[in-house]
């Protein structure tokens, strides 16, 4: 990114100056992304700025080694690129781009990998056959308020005890910051207290007793023998949380990730009968297009014709 740097801001102790304002406009992990896309570009032979005959040329060579939707990330990184420096018109957004990876998703196509979710019955299944243990506690308040919560694991890992509030219903969550939400608004999640022996909040209860934290991590690693640990759990260590213990009652791990909680939720709820709209506050989605393959999943077998059939 070019430097955006006025001479007045140098050398100011506490001025925040314009690349600064310019680095927190994205996420980190939108940054690294970005960075990388742009790398592998130049790396190519590409230019910044460049044209839309250099654009569609990568593109065509990308799609030899690359995903459809690896190129249009990378296509996405470019194009951000060029409209933050200036450089108009886009070639990004040229007609003969479009078309290009128009055609390129004509020909290689495919549809998109979606992680199996985590079903309420397979959480319960789960649920049973964890330990007491320390590491058994924290897994089970890990999953239920994943699940429950319907939340991104980022969301997950990045809650503090603090932002946890108990109250007479159940549990309000403070979610400060999400990948919708890049700007910390905030909002808020609430979390009921549950009829059966499956409860999320009577499982947060008894791991935050074990952890006896007043603040920081409400989520941490375990070292080995079950001591706490002072780091925050990282959203790869959820995904590999899920994958074990999906893989102790018979799923298989590759097709489930940290987003499985989250996908589970929305699935089982649809399945239950819970309104579209209340699970869409809950999990927080944009808009009801993201959750509609889970959607379609839940419903697939209602009002099914073939019932009518065999």
């Amino acid at each position: 990114m070019r430097d955006l740097k006025k001479p007045s801001d140098d050398n100011t102790p506490g001025r925040i100056g314009a690349n600064d304002l310019l680095e927190a406009a994205y996420a980190a992990n939108t940054r690294r992304a970005y960075r990388s896309d742009v790398t592998s570009f130049l790396k190519w032979g590409g230019s910044i700025p460049s044209s839309p005959e250099q654009i569609a040329a990568f593109v065509a060579f990308r799609a030899n080694n690359c995903t459809v939707a690896t190129i249009k990330r990378q296509l996405a990184s470019l194009s951000s690129l060029h409209s933050t420096l200036g450089h108009t018109p886009n070639p990004v957004k040229s007609r003969l781009v479009v078309s290009t990876v128009r055609g390129l998703a004509r020909l290689h196509g495919k549809p998109q990998r979606a992680v199996e979710p985590l079903l309420i019955e397979h959480l319960r299944e789960i649920l049973d056959s964890l330990p007491g243990s320390t590491i058994g506690k924290r897994d089970a308040a890990l999953l239920t308020i994943g699940f429950a919560g319907g939340l991104r694991r980022s969301e997950l890992v990045g809650t503090n005890v603090e932002d946890i509030e108990f109250v007479p219903a159940g549990v309000r969550m403070t979610i400060k910051r999400s990948k919708t939400d890049q700007a910390g608004c905030g909002r808020l999640v609430a979390i009921q207290f549950g009829r059966t022996r499956y409860c999320p909040i009577r499982f947060l209860e008894a791991w935050l007793a074990e952890m006896g934290a007043q603040k920081g991590a409400a989520f941490k690693s375990c070292l080995k023998g079950g001591r706490i640990s002072r780091r925050r759990l990282s959203n790869e260590a959820v995904a590999k949380i899920v994958k074990r213990h999906v893989a102790r009652i018979g799923l298989k791990p590759d097709e489930y990730s940290g987003h499985s909680l989250r996908a589970g939720f929305v699935t089982s709820a649809i399945m239950a009968g819970a309104p579209e709209h209340a699970v869409r506050r809950q999990t927080g989605h944009a808009s009801s297009a993201t959750m509609e393959r889970y959607i379609r999943l839940a419903n697939l077998f209602e009002d099914n014709p073939t019932g009518l059939l065999f």
